[in-house]
C-alpha cells in the first residue's frame, strides 16, 4: 500500500528523561523513526524533554520541541503545528500513555489529528488489564488465573482464593514500576497500595505466580495489510519472577524444543493479529519447562526495551520499519538497508548467540537493597555477540565494566558452602556468578537447577566455562587448550592470570558479520563482532569495500550507568558525523545495544564488542586506523587511553599525558600553583588514620573521594571522625589499593564551563550556575544558562583561567571545567578533558554544535576558522534550566538525600525566554507535583537550621500549613511562624512516619548530617515519602527556588513552547 496520502506533517512524542525502565533505547528508536519519516518526505514535529539525547537534535526532525511531556504541553504544541498524524509508539509508556489520554477526551478527533501505529482500542486491549484479559480469552490464548482489581481489599480476597505468592502488574507503568511478588498479606497490602497509586487509571492485576517457569520473548511485526513476521526470539536465563530487564536474556531462544517454539511464535503472530497493531509489538510467555502449557504474561503494543536488543540483535530496523508501517507502507515494499536486496518481510537468520547482561547501579547504592524481583532495577545493559552461548556470556561479563575477565568473583570464593548456598538463594545482581562459583565446586547441575530453576542447558553451558577454568590452571598451555580457550571466550588477561603462562601463539584478529540473512546475501553495511581464531570475515570486507579514504575509529560509552549516561553517545555519535563530513571513514565500537551509535547506519562500520584494552587492540589490528577517539565515550573510552597510546596507537586530541596531568592530583595541583589558581586544600590518603589526620589539619567538614571516580561513586562530604571510618571503610572495601582525596569542603555557588580549545584559543558557549550550592554533584544538581548571579569580574576569570587551564593540559577538543565561588574567590574542583555530561544541553540552548568544533579542532583546524569565534560566546536569546530526574522507587534502602556521589538517572530542560519560566517548565518536566492544599514537613540538621525560616516562610505564606520535628519547629516559632511539633520515629507511636501515612503532607524538606544507613531515622522518612509519592527536598537551595516558583502562579496552560531546530548562536542571529 502507499503513504497515507493524507499525512504531510507527523508528530512523535517522545519517552522523556532516562529512567529505570525507560531508558536510552527509546532514544534510538525515536531517531531512527525520525529520519524514517522524513525519507518519505514527511514534515516530523518532535516533542520530548531530555535534552541528553541525539533524537532533541535540531537535525533530526523539521522541528524539535524540548518541552515538558504532560496533555497541557502537547496540545498547546499540536494546535501551533496542526499535524496529520500522531506516531505513540516511539516514546515508550509515556508517549503510549499520552496518546491514549488525548484520543480518549477526544482531543485528536476534535484537531483532526489520526492516532497511527497503535488505534486507542488496541493500546487499551494490551495495557488496561482487564480488557487484556478478556482480549487473550477471547481468541483462545492462555493467560495466567488473575484477577483486576481497583482495590487493596479485592487485591487480598483474590489473593486468599488463589494462594499466595502472587504477582501484582499495575496497569499503564513502565519497567515493572509499583509491581512486586508478595508472599503474605502484609507484603500484598503494600505493594497493592503503591501499584495503585502508581497506575494512571488506578488499576492493578494480581495473578498467580508461575515463578520457575521459564520466560520467553517474541519481538513480531505486522503492517496495515495483516502481514505479520517474527523478528526475534529471546529467552531469559533467569526464570519468571525476574523482570526481564534484570534477567540476562539470550537471542534466539537456545532451550526450545521445535514444538515449543513453534507453538510461542504461533501465540506471538496470533495476539499481534487479533490486537491490530501496526508496527512492531513484544509478547512475553511464561512457559512451563515440565509441560507445554504456556501463559501470555503481557504485550507491549509499541517499540519497547526489548525492541531495541532485538534489532541490535538480527540487525534488523525495528523502529524504522514500524515508523513506515505506521504512516501506510506494507512489509514488502520496505527495503532491508542491511543486505539491500531483501524486503522487510524476510525474517532474520542468527548464525551466533547474542547475550544481553544488566547493568545495575549497586557499585553506588551500596545500602540499596539488591533482590532482584518484578520491578526493574537495572540502568542500563550491555550486548555480546559470540559463536557460542559461553564466548557471548564471557564477552558479555567483561564488557559489564564490573572489573571482571571471567566468571570467577574474588569475593565469592572465601564463602562457605552455607554462605553460597544462601546468596544463591538471595536472588540479587550476583547471583550468576554465585551460581558458577558454585559450579567451580562441583555442584551437580541437576542440584543447581532445583535450587534456582536455572534451565540445565544454561548450567552446563557454564559448567564447560568452569570445566575451561580448571583445565587451563591444571594443564600445560597447549595450542590446542589455547584455540579451545579463545573460542570459549577466555581473553589473553585470563589465559595468562589462570595458567601463568604466556599465548603459545599470537591468533590474528578476526571478526564475524551480522547481516540478518546468515550470508545468504552479501551484506551492504553489515556490523561485526570479534570470534578469535575463526575466518575472518571483516578483512575481506575492508577490502571489497575500500574507498581509499583514511580510517578513524571511536570509542563508545558502555552501558547506560548513573554518572556517565546516554549524553556521553550523543556525542559520540555527532563525533561520528563530523568526521564523516571531514571526509574520513568511520569505524565505532560500542557494546550497548540501547543507542544510536550501534545503529547500523551511524558510522561507516560498527564493531559490537567489549571496550576493554585487549578487544580494543584486536581492532585496531584489522582497521590500521590512523588515529582513535576516546574523548567522548567518558570514562570508558578514556581508561582505554593509557593501553592504547603504550601500543603505539595514535590518539586523536587531547595526548594522553594531558589527560593523566588533570587526573593525577599531585601533578593537577602543582600545575594549578604554576597558574595562579586556586582549589580547595586537601591531602590524598591511603588509611584511616591518615584519612583522620588529614580531616584534623583541614578542619570539618571535609569532601572524601577516591581517586579516578565517575559521578561521585563513594564520594561523600564527612562532618565528624565517624564519618571519616564509615566511609574510608566503605571505599576501601570497593578498591582497597584507592588513593582517597580529602579536600576542605567550601560551601559556595557551583559553576560549570564547557569549552573547546585548538591548542592556541578556547570557546566558551556559556557559564552554567547551579542552583544548589557546591557539595551537591553537578548531575544532581539544577544547573541554569546563563549564569544569573556572577559578576563581570568573576566571569572574565573565570574566562581567563578556563583557558589558561585548557592551554596548559594540551588540550585539543572538549575541556570541562568545575568552580566553586567562595566568599568572592574562584577555586577549582576538577578538570576533565574530554567530553561531559552538559554537552548536549548547552550545544542545544546556545545553538553552537561543540562536539563539531571539537572534532575539527582535533584534526588541526583553528577556532578562529570556524566561524563561531573565540572566549565567550554572546548570551542566547533565551534562559534555559537542567533539572535532574530520579529513579528512587525502583531502588529500595536508597537514601534520597542528595550529596557529592551522583543518583539521577536522567535530566529534563526547561527553556523559556526568562530563568523562573525556564525553571518552572523544568520542574514540571522533571514530574514535581506539589499539593498546595497539604501540609509541609521540615526536619532539617543543625547547619541549614540558621537559614530555614525565611523558606519555610516562603511556604507558609503560599498557604502550607507547617509541621516540623523538634528542634527544627524551635527555630521556625522563634521566627514567629505557627508549626505543629511532630515526635521523630524514635520518640514516640505518633511519629513523623505516621504523619506521612495519615495523607496530611504534600511535601517535605529533609536534611540530615548522616545518611546512606537505612536504619536511620532521617533516611527512614526519605524513603517514606518514595513509598507514598510525597515530593522530598533535601536541599535548602532547592526548597528556596521551588517556593520561589510556586509563589509566580504559573499554568501550564500559558506556556509557550520553543523550537529548538530554530535557535541560532547569538553570532550568526
Amino acid at each position: 500500500m502507499p503513504l497515507k496520502q493524507h499525512l504531510k506533517k507527523v508528530l512523535v512524542v517522545g519517552s522523556g528523561p532516562i529512567v529505570i525502565g525507560q531508558a536510552a533505547e527509546f532514544d534510538y528508536a525515536g531517531t531512527q523513526a525520525c529520519r524514517a519519516l522524513r525519507e518519505e518526505g514527511l514534515n516530523v514535529v518532535l516533542v520530548n524533554s531530555n535534552p541528553a539525547t541525539i533524537m532533541t537534535d535540531g537535525a533530526i526532525a523539521d522541528e524539535v520541541y524540548v518541552e515538558p511531556l504532560t496533555l497541557p504541553s502537547l496540545r498547546e504544541i499540536i494546535r501551533r503545528e496542526k499535524p496529520d498524524g500522531l506516531l505513540s509508539t516511539l516514546g515508550g509508556q509515556t508517549g503510549l500513555t499520552l496518546s491514549m489520554q488525548l484520543a480518549r477526551e477526544g482531543f485528536l478527533q476534535e484537531q483532526g489529528v489520526e492516532l497511527l501505529g497503535a488505534k486507542l482500542e488496541t493500546i487499551e486491549k494490551a495495557e488496561d488489564r482487564e480488557l487484556f484479559k478478556e482480549t487473550m480469552e477471547s481468541i483462545g490464548e492462555p493467560v495466567i488465573p488473575s484477577r483486576v482489581v481497583t482495590e487493596v481489599e479485592d487485591a487480598l480476597s483474590f489473593a486468599e482464593f488463589i494462594s499466595y505468592p502472587v504477582i501484582v502488574r499495575p496497569a499503564f507503568t513502565l519497567g515493572g514500576t509499583g509491581g512486586g511478588i508478595a508472599g503474605n498479606e502484609k507484603e500484598l497490602s503494600e505493594i497493592a497500595a503503591n501499584g495503585l497509586r502508581l497506575s494512571p487509571i488506578h488499576q492493578i492485576l494480581v495473578e498467580k505466580c508461575v515463578s520457575g517457569w521459564k520466560e520467553i520473548e517474541f519481538e513480531v511485526m505486522r503492517d496495515g495489510a495483516g502481514n505479520v513476521i517474527t523478528v526475534c526470539s529471546m529467552e531469559n536465563l533467569d526464570p519468571v519472577g525476574i523482570h526481564t530487564g534484570d534477567s540476562i536474556v539470550a537471542a534466539p531462544a537456545l532451550t526450545l524444543a521445535d514444538r515449543e517454539y513453534q507453538m510461542l511464535r504461533t501465540a506471538a503472530l496470533n495476539i499481534i493479529s487479533s490486537l491490530g497493531i501496526e508496527g512492531g509489538c513484544n509478547c512475553q510467555f511464561a512457559l512451563d519447562p515440565e509441560s507445554f502449557r504456556y501463559a501470555v504474561i503481557e504485550v507491549n503494543p509499541r517499540v519497547s526495551r526489548s525492541s531495541a536488543l532485538a534489532s541490535k540483535a538480527t540487525g534488523y530496523p525495528i523502529a524504522r520499519v514500524a515508523a513506515k508501517i505506521a504512516v501506510g507502507l506494507t512489509l514488502d515494499e520496505i527495503p532491508n538497508e542491511i543486505t539491500g536486496k531483501t524486503a522487510a518481510c524476510f525474517e532474520p537468520a542468527l548464525d551466533y548467540v547474542v547475550v544481553k547482561f544488566p547493568k545495575w547501579p549497586f557499585d553506588k547504592f551500596i545500602y540499596g537493597c539488591r533482590r532482584l524481583g518484578t520491578q526493574m532495577k537495572a540502568t542500563g545493559e550491555v550486548m555480546a555477540i559470540g559463536r557460542s552461548f559461553e564466548q557471548a556470556m564471557m564477552k558479555a561479563v567483561r564488557g559489564a565494566e564490573l572489573s571482571l575477565d571471567t566468571l570467577a568473583m574474588p569475593k565469592l570464593a572465601s564463602l562457605t558452602e552455607e554462605e553460597l548456598k544462601k546468596k544463591i538463594r538471595a536472588q540479587d545482581d550476583e547471583r550468576i556468578f554465585a551460581v558458577y562459583e558454585s559450579l567451580r565446586r562441583g555442584t551437580p547441575i541437576g542440584e543447581l537447577h532445583r535450587q534456582t530453576k536455572i534451565d540445565e542447558w544454561f548450567l552446563a553451558k557454564l559448567w564447560n566455562l568452569a570445566a575451561m577454568e580448571r583445565a587451563l590452571r591444571d594443564e600445560p598451555l597447549t595450542e590446542e587448550l589455547y584455540r579451545a580457550a579463545k573460542l570459549l571466550g577466555f581473553p589473553d588477561s585470563a589465559v595468562r592470570r589462570l595458567s601463568g603462562q604466556e599465548p603459545p601463539l599470537a591468533l590474528p584478529a578476526s571478526c564475524k558479520m551480522v547481516d540478518t540473512c546468515g550470508a545468504e546475501f552479501e551484506a551492504e553495511t553489515p556490523y561485526f563482532y570479534s570470534s578469535p581464531g575463526e575466518e575472518d570475515e571483516a578483512l575481506p570486507f575492508l577490502k571489497r569495500k575500500a574507498s581509499g579514504k583514511p580510517v578513524v575509529l571511536v570509542f563508545g560509552s558502555g552501558p547506560i550507568r548513573i554518572g556517565q549516561g546516554i549524553e556521553f553517545d550523543y556525542a559520540s555519535v555527532h563525533c561520528v558525523m563530523a568526521l564523516k563530513r571531514a571526509g574520513y571513514e568511520v569505524a565505532i565500537v560500542n557494546n550497548n545495544p540501547e543507542t544510536v551509535s550501534t545503529d547500523f547506519n551511524t558510522a561507516d562500520r560498527l564493531y559490537f564488542d567489549p571496550l576493554t584494552a585487549e578487544d580494543a587492540l584486536r581492532i585496531v589490528e584489522l582497521e590500521k586506523p590512523e588515529g582513535v577517539v576516546v574523548a567522548f565515550g567518558g570514562q570508558t573510552a578514556i581508561k582505554l587511553t593509557k593501553p592504547l597510546a603504550a601500543a603505539g596507537v595514535p590518539i586523536l586530541g587531547t595526548q594522553p599525558d594531558g589527560i593523566d596531568l588533570a587526573e593525577d592530583r599531585g601533578r593537577f595541583d602543582a600545575l594549578l600553583e604554576e597558574l595562579g589558581i586556586s582549589r580547595p586544600a586537601g591531602r590524598s590518603v591511603l588509611t584511616e588514620q591518615e584519612a583522620l589526620q588529614a580531616a584534623h589539619e583541614l578542619g570539618y567538614p571535609v569532601l572524601m573521594r577516591p581517586s579516578y571516580v565517575l559521578g561521585g561513586q563513594n564520594m561523600i562530604i564527612a562532618f565528624t571522625d565517624n564519618d571519616i571510618r564509615e566511609y574510608m571503610n566503605v571505599i576501601l572495601t570497593a578498591n582497597p589499593d584507592a588513593d582517597v582525596l580529602i579536600d576542605k569542603y567550601l560551601m559556595g555557588t557551583e559553576v560549570e564551563v564547557d569549552a573547546v580549545c585548538d591548542g592556541e584559543d578556547v570557546l566558551i558557549p556559556g557559564i552554567m550556575e547551579h542552583i544548589e550550592r557546591a557539595g551537591i554533584h553537578s548531575g544532581d544538581s539544577i544547573a541554569v544558562y546563563p549564569a544569573w548571579n556572577l559578576s563581570e569580574d568573576l566571569t572574565r576569570q573565570l574566562v581567563d583561567f578556563s583557558k589558561k587551564l585548557a592551554l596548559a593540559l594540551g588540550v585539543k577538543g572538549l575541556v570541562n571545567i568545575q568552580y566553586v565561588i567562595h566568599e568572592r574567590k574562584i577555586y577549582v574542583i576538577e578538570a576533565n578533558p574530554r567530553s561531559s555530561r552538559t554537552i548536549p544541553y548547552i550545544s542545544k540552548v546556545t545553538g553552537i554544535p561543540l562536539v563539531e568544533l571539537a572534532v575539527r579542532a582535533m584534526l588541526g583546524e583553528k577556532l578562529s576558522q570556524m566561524g563561531y569565534g573565540t572566549g565567550l560566546a554572546a548570551p542566547a536569546a533565551y534562559h534555559a534550566v537542567k533539572v535532574p530526574v530520579f529513579s528512587f522507587e525502583k531502588l529500595g534502602g536508597v537514601d534520597t538525600q542528595l550529596g557529592p556521589e551522583m543518583k539521577s538517572t536522567g535530566e529534563v530542560l526547561g527553556i523559556a525566554p526568562t530563568m523562573e519560566e525556564a525553571l518552572y517548565k523544568g520542574l514540571i518536566a522533571a514530574g514535581y507535583r506539589i499539593e498546595t492544599s497539604k501540609g509541609l514537613l521540615v526536619t532539617v540538621r543543625d547547619s541549614d537550621k540558621g537559614e530555614i525560616a525565611p523558606i519555610a516562610a516562603a511556604f507558609a505564606a503560599l498557604g502550607f500549613p507547617l509541621y516540623a520535628t523538634q528542634g527544627t519547629a524551635s527555630v521556625l516559632r522563634e521566627a514567629g511562624l505557627v508549626v505543629e511539633t511532630v515526635q521523630k520515629i524514635h520518640e514516640a507511636k505518633e511519629n513523623t512516619m505516621t504523619l506521612l501515612e495519615s495523607g496530611k503532607i504534600g511535601c517535605i524538606l529533609s536534611t540530615s548530617a548522616k545518611g546512606r544507613i537505612p536504619a536511620r531515622d532521617s533516611v527512614k522518612i526519605r524513603r517514606k515519602a518514595v513509598e507514598l509519592g510525597i515530593p522530598c527536598l533535601t536541599a535548602l537551595d532547592t526548597a528556596a527556588a521551588l517556593a520561589s516558583i510556586l509563589g509566580r502562579n504559573f499554568r501550564e496552560e500559558d506556556l509557550v513552547p520553543v523550537d529548538i531546530a530554530k535557535i541560532l548562536p547569538a553570532k550568526k542571529r
